[in-house]
């Protein structure tokens, strides 16, 4: 994967295939290896681009604080970079994130949107919500990212025939910088965009898992607050959904892109 100074900052990324633009960006403590099944996919027809976001993979890690506004800048100056715009842009996760602040902050330079097991909202609004933000930065301090990533890892591919899929995440995980990762996290408190979904005006396919951490009565709550969102459940599936179930996750993604209009 090349890297590319985008303003002050070195990004990791790669681009694969022919076509219209496609960017897919990863989620906290991942990189963009894990879009491996996806770039294989639509190499085929598209443009696909990957990236280590700010902090994570290759790409540079700067002191802090992070943002997600940050995070949709740095994006936004990589695809310009390149002239992938307009481009279809895919978010899991933290990634979904970055991608409706890009749309929003950038609306022009987004075709299509698709979030895969995000929210718009990372408000702590409750004690417990705080303690948990509080245990995970806790559990990095004292036990280091390994651990983390096997406590992770039994909850994101918790079954049997999955174990391959379960040591390479925990392997993954582990490379993870440990300050990085923290104001990454730090970084998504306080967020939210549920007041602006209705600005957004390019079509969204909002993808979520049966199993996912957040229920899909919550997604069912932000896609009519969309202009124009369709919401896609896949079964058999936890927070990894490219991953541990790639071929319906494609198959769903494909049929979004070619049989709408932009």
């Amino acid at each position: 994967m090349p890297i590319i100074k985008v303003a002050d900052l070195h990004l990791h990324y790669q681009v694969t295939g022919e076509g219209e633009p496609m960017l897919f960006i990863h989620g906290l403590g991942s990189s963009g290896r894990d879009w491996q099944f996806q770039v294989e996919f639509f190499a085929n027809c598209f443009k696909v681009m990957t990236y280590d976001v700010r902090g994570h993979g290759a790409s540079d890690k700067p002191p802090g604080p992070y943002s997600i506004p940050q995070f949709a800048a740095d994006a936004n100056g990589l695809l310009q970079s390149q002239n992938m715009v307009p481009a279809h842009v895919v978010g899991i996760s933290m990634g979904g994130m970055i991608a409706m602040q890009l749309v929003l902050d950038a609306p022009e330079i987004v075709k299509s949107l698709t979030i895969v097991n995000t929210t718009p909202d990372m408000i702590v609004r409750s004690f417990r919500q705080r303690l948990a933000v509080w245990q995970r930065l806790l559990l990095v301090r004292l036990f280091g990212m390994r651990k983390v990533g096997e406590v992770l890892g039994s909850r994101i591919f918790p079954e049997e025939g999955q174990r391959a899929l379960r040591q390479l995440f925990i392997d993954r995980w582990a490379e993870n910088d440990p300050t990085a990762w923290q104001e990454s996290l730090k970084g998504l408190v306080g967020w939210s965009v549920v007041d602006h979904l209705g600005e957004i005006r390019c079509p969204v396919l909002v993808i979520s898992a049966d199993h996912d951490y957040t229920p899909i009565s919550e997604k069912e709550g932000y896609v009519s607050r969309f202009q124009d969102a369709q919401l896609v459940v896949i079964e058999n599936s936890h927070h990894a959904t490219p991953v541990d179930q790639p071929e319906r996750f494609n198959q769903v993604l494909y049929t979004f892109l070619t049989t709408r209009q932009f």
